[in-house]
């Protein structure tokens, strides 16, 4: 009986590894952006930063602009996971567990005040490339935010309420981290100080939002 030939080559990437990938490429891609602008930026260049073939960057993500989007939608099921939890009759910044400063709500929402976020949220001010990508994730997680808010408060995923709420909610967390990322431009805080001033624009922003129009 002929042997069983056995399976050559690399194994397959975990889907854990895959992640880490684009992470790397994104870090990658942002310091390159910030260091010489988008247009003078090529793949290669982004390959090279991250430790990789520009063709595997490329399978990774189709233009240079999008590889930032791991470091901007990393937090939405976070987002969504504490909006189920908000207690009926408590303020909407409670949601979130600004204070403690866990890993899990650090990485929630004290994660644009960091350097590299930072600076690419100030971006995307001038690189209209990357202020699409940024806006798009925003829509992407409007609808995860609403599904979130009709789970909490027992309603259908299809009643316009949550949606509003969401469109609401969404619209305060870009324009706080917006805010927080332009007003600090060129500071040189350390990491507690930048927290304790974004925690700060989050409560005011999300607080806003709860009070709706008046």
């Amino acid at each position: 009986m002929a042997a069983t030939r056995g399976r050559t080559g690399r194994p397959p990437l975990t889907e854990e590894r895959k992640a880490e990938i684009r992470l790397e490429i994104a870090r990658a891609a942002v310091d390159l952006f910030v260091a010489q602008g988008v247009a003078a930026t090529t793949g290669d260049q982004i390959g090279r930063a991250a430790g990789i073939s520009a063709r595997t960057v490329w399978r990774y993500f189709p233009t240079k602009e999008s590889c930032v989007r791991p470091l901007l939608t990393a937090g939405a099921e976070l987002i969504a996971d504490s909006l189920r939890r908000w207690r009926p009759g408590h303020p909407l910044d409670e949601a979130f567990d600004f204070e403690q400063g866990t890993e899990r709500d650090g990485r929630l929402l004290a994660g644009p005040a960091h350097t590299t976020v930072g600076a690419l949220v100030r971006l995307t001010r001038t690189e209209p490339g990357l202020r699409a990508v940024w806006l798009q994730t925003y829509d992407e997680a409007e609808p995860v935010f609403a599904r979130a808010l009709a789970e909490r408060a027992g309603l259908p995923a299809d009643d316009l309420r949550p949606a509003i709420q969401a469109a609401m909610f969404n619209a305060a967390l870009r324009a706080a981290v917006e805010h927080h990322a332009w007003e600090t431009a060129g500071t040189d805080g350390d990491a507690a100080s930048a927290r304790a001033s974004l925690t700060t624009t989050l409560r005011t922003a999300l607080r806003t939002a709860a009070a709706g129009l008046t």
